[in-house]
């Protein structure tokens, strides 16, 4: 024999009836127990309904014609008219009955537990009456039994405790002597031996089902509800979640224990005892092989969790006190102050000198829990022996569960170092002694972003999402926003990475979205939708997301963005900037940002502060790591000033080439900081200290090639004018050069501590002679390369060369 339970929202109207019968069609002969939930959403209604009774109010009468009316729609909808009188005469005394009911309530003003489980019990009742009727019409044997008639319990009313001994005398005293195929029952509800109502708790019906599963032994006990099974963590918050297909009971206890709401603890119990076979099915999805709950599930080495769940609005209670260590009882008194108060313990831990205990309850439970601890240790608190209690609130805990955690190593440094890469500060950790379950109390507002990083940790293989909020969309972040687009597929064929820009931001507008901005349509959305551009606002917004792989992009040369690295480092977000004005300035904030990425544990690079898209930074690292020295640095860093002297040919001006350059945008926005040398000077700061060596923007020794009145210019339009009145100064460096056979070029120095930057002419058989166009060339003199230097060269200016770079580091940040 079988048990099936359907669940109440998959009995939610009568297509779901025609569903379930139609289901009950296609089982094998055999002899099935069917118990059923409540209809939509009615046991709420029937809440509200009681409530309102007794607060005087009659407007539970409207609420009861509701009831009435579903279920007369429901009758007509189902049955011919020739079936319909007994049902709806049924239907209309039942109602009558619970006006009657709540007319008394109304009359004495008080809505005690006793009259809500009677007036709760409508919904089951009426629902198991109706789909046994359908049964019935279909041509199938079936009957419907009253499940207070068979299964007793105590007079705890909302949460009865169960008879075993006389229930399950009656439940197999029933099912022997009754021969119907079909016996449908109510769930959720039972009654005491004086005939009194009952109400079984949260999850009653899916218990109802077990424990007639376990009296009668039946073979297999299926709950069909409206999901697809058990889910490794909730899909409605995990998206990439999927059905666990075979789960112990002692898994699926822990899951459920923690917030899986597909099933409930208690609903595992008497099918476990008898070992009986309990699978979730979905109604509407009956193809779907669902999840097997049983004793020797197949076992998968290599996957050691098995699923991931969360419990929110919880609170942790501390009590600790120097008076607690080596004095027995404090434990025992502790929690049998809880029980008193029927206050359900989630989670404890205790230190390992006894010096405190702490356990979480949830939130709603805090006052209770508050008032009658101090009571109890109010002699111990006001000898100073023990502390008042400590409560902290706003937490949540999340639970790694699987029965192989035990036999594979690794499993909690794996779930920890994944919080802590995304900056989830864990509160408080306990593990089951079975080895099962590791449990940790974190922030309630990361428990979004827990669930995530430890679902994509332990069953995610690639792809790995990441989160970029990018604020500078001009020349160089239109064509990062190009290049992403473009490369979306390849990232996530080749490279598994599911790359998303969460939120965009130029210097007016700000534009959001938690799904991923359309990157062929941004700039409409960022015109159109954004709302007004506020740094702080779009920290904000970056907080409240909370996302994992989270990496803020920043293309601007604002120095307002470029001080808030240090509040994104700090909340564990990924810098990635081609804005110098942070790694030059000074010495200090630069080793701050440095060592916030370590602790943070948040990449912080900067590859295009220097080189473009060439990998200059990258490289000397690589030789620092590796064990090399540095001896000399000579580079040419200028893209923008190499393009210049390599144009400034013939009888064009020296401002004709520069006003080209900055139309072709290779030099900044302020053609001033090239020109002037600012911008070089910043680089090889940038190198000196990648070196290891402390300098200082104005330790640079500078010779600089303009003249002291245009570089004292007030704005770009009267340094133009002054780059004409000069034009036959620039025409004679050119010239001097040229009459000796050199090219300009403005060299950037380091070596032994030292750096300098400055024109100046090169022969021929210079390295740095040969550069053409916009290129840069730096040359590493090192221990191991001291004969040759090693060169880098490559084109350093441009848009795209520069989002291309920027690009290079988003995904290096990823590993």
């Amino acid at each position: 024999m079988q048990v099936l339970k359907f669940g109440g929202s998959s009995v939610a109207h009568s297509d779901a009836i025609k569903r379930i019968c139609s289901l009950l069609e296609k089982k094998p002969k055999e002899k099935y127990a069917i118990v059923v939930s409540a209809l939509e959403n009615i046991t709420d209604q029937l809440i509200q309904c009681g409530k309102l009774a007794s607060e005087r109010k009659n407007i539970y009468k409207n609420i009861l014609e509701e009831i009435e009316i579903r279920h007369l729609n429901i009758i007509r909808e189902l049955f011919p008219i020739t079936y319909q009188s007994h049902l709806i005469s049924w239907i209309k005394k039942n109602i009558n009955d619970l006006e009657s009911l709540c007319d008394g309530i109304f009359q004495v003003e008080e809505l005690s537990k006793r009259s809500l489980d009677k007036i709760m019990s409508f919904g089951e009742l009426s629902s198991s009456f109706l789909i046994a009727e359908k049964l019935k019409q279909f041509g199938l044997d079936a009957i419907c039994k009253d499940s207070r008639d068979i299964i007793i319990t105590d007079s705890q009313f909302g949460c009865a405790q169960v008879d075993f001994i006389t229930s399950n005398h009656h439940i197999i005293q029933y099912f022997h002597e009754n021969t119907s195929e079909y016996i449908v029952l109510p769930g959720f509800i039972g009654s005491t031996l004086e005939n009194e109502t009952t109400t079984l708790g949260r999850g009653g019906s899916d218990y109802t089902a077990s424990i007639l599963a376990a009296a009668i032994s039946a073979s297999l006990l299926e709950i069909w509800t409206d999901v697809s099974g058990m889910m490794t963590a909730n899909p409605k918050i995990v998206n990439q979640a999927f059905p666990i297909k075979e789960i112990s009971y002692e898994e699926a206890m822990e899951l459920s224990h923690f917030g899986a709401k597909v099933i409930y603890p208690p609903t595992i119990h008497p099918a476990m005892k008898k070992h009986i076979p309990i699978q979730i099915k979905n109604t509407f999805s009956p193809i779907d092989p669902g999840t097997l709950i049983y004793i020797n599930k197949n076992t998968n080495i290599s996957q050691p969790v098995t699923g991931i769940s969360g419990i929110q609005n919880m609170a942790l209670l501390t009590l600790e006190g120097s008076g607690m260590i080596g004095i027995p009882g404090y434990s025992k008194r502790l929690f049998e102050a809880l029980s008193r108060e029927k206050i359900s313990v989630i989670f404890i831990t205790q230190s390992s000198s006894e010096h405190s205990i702490t356990t979480g309850i949830h939130e709603t439970d805090i006052i209770k829990a508050k008032t009658v601890i101090n009571s109890e240790f109010s002699q111990e608190i006001h000898q100073i022996r023990i502390d008042p209690l400590r409560i902290e609130k706003d937490l949540c805990i999340i639970a790694v569960v699987g029965d192989n955690m035990k036999n594979l190593h690794g499993t909690s440094g794996k779930m920890f170092s994944a919080l802590g890469r995304n900056r989830i500060n864990v509160r408080a950790i306990a593990q089951g002694s079975t080895e099962k379950n590791i449990s940790a109390v974190i922030r309630k507002t990361d428990f979004k972003k827990a669930l995530n990083t430890l679902h994509e940790a332990f069953f995610e293989s690639p792809p790995k999402q990441i989160n970029l909020f990018i604020c500078g969309v001009g020349k160089v972040g239109s064509k990062l926003m190009e290049q992403i687009d473009q490369q979306q597929n390849y990232l996530l064929e080749e490279l598994k990475l599911q790359v998303r820009v969460i939120g965009l931001a130029n210097s007016k507008k700000m534009y959001f979205n938690d799904h991923g901005i359309d990157l062929s349509d941004w700039e409409e959305n960022l015109n159109q939708k954004g709302i007004h551009m506020n740094i702080y606002s779009f920290m904000e917004k970056v907080w409240k997301f909370n996302l994992r792989n989270s990496l803020f992009v920043d293309n601007t040369a604002s120095e307002e963005m470029a001080m808030t690295y240090e509040k994104f480092l700090k909340n564990g977000i990924g810098v990635i900037t081609c804005n110098k004005i942070a790694c030059s300035s000074d010495y200090d904030h630069y080793k701050k940002l440095k060592t916030l990425s370590r602790h943070f544990k948040a990449p912080f690079l900067f590859e295009t502060n220097v080189g473009a898209s060439l990998p200059v930074i990258s490289t000397l690292n690589d030789l620092i790591n590796s064990g090399d020295k540095i001896n000399k640095i000579e580079a040419v860093l200028s893209g923008s000033l190499n393009f210049i002297f390599n144009h400034f040919l013939g009888t064009k001006s020296f401002l004709e080439v520069v006003k080209k350059a900055q139309l072709k945008g290779y030099t900044e926005p302020d053609p001033r900081i090239d020109l002037s040398g600012l911008d070089v000077m910043r680089k090889i700061l940038i190198l000196a200290r990648e070196c290891g060596c402390s300098l200082e923007l104005s330790d640079i020794h500078q010779k600089s090639f303009l003249p002291e009145t245009c570089l004292n210019s007030s704005s770009i339009e009267d340094f133009y004018q002054k780059l004409h009145k000069y034009r036959d100064y620039f025409f004679k460096i050119r010239n001097k050069a040229e009459k000796y056979k050199k090219r300009l070029r403005f060299i950037a120095r380091y070596e032994n501590g030292i750096a300098s930057v400055g024109l100046e002419s090169v022969l021929q058989i210079h390295p740095f002679f040969q550069l053409e166009g916009k290129d840069n060339m730096v040359l590493y003199n090192t221990s191991r390369y001291a004969e040759q230097p090693l060169i880098i060269k490559g084109a350093g200016a441009g848009a795209e060369v520069t989002a291309s770079g920027v690009f290079s580091d988003i995904i290096k940040a990823t590993k």
